[in-house]
């Protein structure tokens, strides 16, 4: 903010700074990408705010920034000729003869850059997730990148604007991450932690969900919010926090011969820990800003529509273990709500083993992006190379 010179060997970052909302001095994308170079502690690129409309005022975001952020506020026809049609967040090389736009793409540089200048913080590069495949997929063909890089955003900004009017609908994207909270957890590895849950509800006396048809009575149903947001913590929280710290939690005991045996429709679902499942990602960096800022509104205005989120604001209170992401988001302005338990164990909704298969078995074999199973869609491609060659036989 103090003039600071541009560095000859650095990218350039290129973020926007249009509006205010209560609450909430920049656009979410900016938020998102600020929150990230933070979270990495990234110093490789010169970073710049760029004014899309010129009566903009600055008195709030001169108070928001601290004086040690090395960032450039210019106006939109100062920014180079190759980011004048872009949409930002954008990044331009030294050259300025190429540029990256869009927020995923740039935030997943953002990342490998960070871990390029720290290799000993392996916790960046697993914000990429799962062979590293977080928001790879572009939002045209995923349905998750979509919905983390454009729909939410866009559905936050739009419901801060009318909060100050009446009482706004609450967004269906919202809606939708709250079902996708609610959904089992796919991971490569899911069958060995699966029975490992299995194993830990045996020894804890927790009746586990039956492969066919409906749990009998309240008292047998699973409830498996209870023991993400218990004292002891579950299998779930264990992998997810080991991840993030760097622990190896495999057990090595050999498991009862009853557990080994265990049908694969006998084993409890894993339960959402963070967005994308066990692990904290890239994911769960855009979601931050856009959730605590509908939160806020929420709180202050609506609050008896908090019960609505059962899921998410446990995702929004589990967030806050993780390391580093408090200083992180109280650097830019994101100071997290102390919500208190809404709801008890027996309101918070729960699937059964009908709801189970059905997630577990979709019917559309068809790729729709995001943190989806690859088995189903590998089973179908072998099976019509096969059919092609018993076809080629007879001929």
């Amino acid at each position: 903010m103090k003039g600071i010179k541009k560095s000859p060997t650095a990218e350039s970052l290129y973020l926007e700074y249009s509006h205010q909302t209560e609450g909430c001095i920049f656009p979410l994308h900016t938020s998102v990408a600020l929150f990230l170079l933070s979270y990495c502690d990234c110093k490789v690129f010169n970073v710049y705010l760029v004014f899309t409309e010129e009566n903009t005022d600055t008195s709030l975001l001169r108070e928001a920034l601290s004086q040690d952020v090395d960032i450039q506020v210019i106006s939109r026809q100062d920014v180079p000729p190759i980011v004048q049609n872009c949409c930002l967040p954008a990044v331009v090389e030294k050259s300025d003869v190429f540029c990256r736009a869009g927020l995923a793409v740039v935030l997943r540089h953002i990342i490998q850059k960070s871990y390029e200048a720290k290799p000993s913080r392996k916790e960046i590069l697993e914000l990429l997730g799962f062979k590293k495949t977080c928001l790879k997929a572009c939002a045209e063909v995923s349905e998750w990148t979509r919905l983390c890089e454009l729909t939410i955003p866009l559905a936050v900004e739009n419901f801060l604007q009318e909060s100050s009017d009446q009482s706004p609908a609450i967004p269906e994207e919202i809606l939708q991450l709250e079902r996708k909270l609610s959904e089992p957890v796919r991971v490569h590895n899911d069958d060995k932690l699966r029975r490992q849950k299995l194993k830990q509800q045996k020894t804890a006396g927790v009746e586990p969900p039956s492969g066919k048809g409906k749990a009998k009575g309240k008292a047998g149903a699973q409830k498996p919010s209870k023991e993400l947001s218990g004292s002891s913590k579950s299998l779930e929280l264990k992998v997810a926090f080991s991840k993030l710290t760097m622990q190896d939690t495999a057990d090595t005991n050999r498991e009862p011969s009853h557990i080994r045996k265990a049908k694969a429709s006998a084993l409890p679902p894993l339960e959402h820990v963070f967005a994308e499942g066990l692990y904290f990602t890239l994911a769960d960096i855009v979601l931050l800003p856009c959730v605590h800022h509908f939160l806020v509104i929420i709180c202050k205005k609506y609050y008896e529509k908090l019960e609505q989120f059962p899921l998410l604001t446990s995702w929004y209170q589990r967030i806050q273990e993780v390391p580093k992401v408090k200083t992180a988001a109280s650097k830019w302005g994101i100071h997290f709500l102390c919500l208190p338990e809404l709801l008890n164990s027996e309101s918070k909704p729960h699937l059964n083993s009908d709801e189970v298969t059905a997630v577990e078995e979709p019917s559309d074999p068809l790729f729709t992006g995001g943190p989806r199973p690859t088995m189903t869609k590998l089973t179908l491609w072998i099976s019509v190379i096969a059919f092609i060659c018993c076809k080629q036989k007879h001929f």
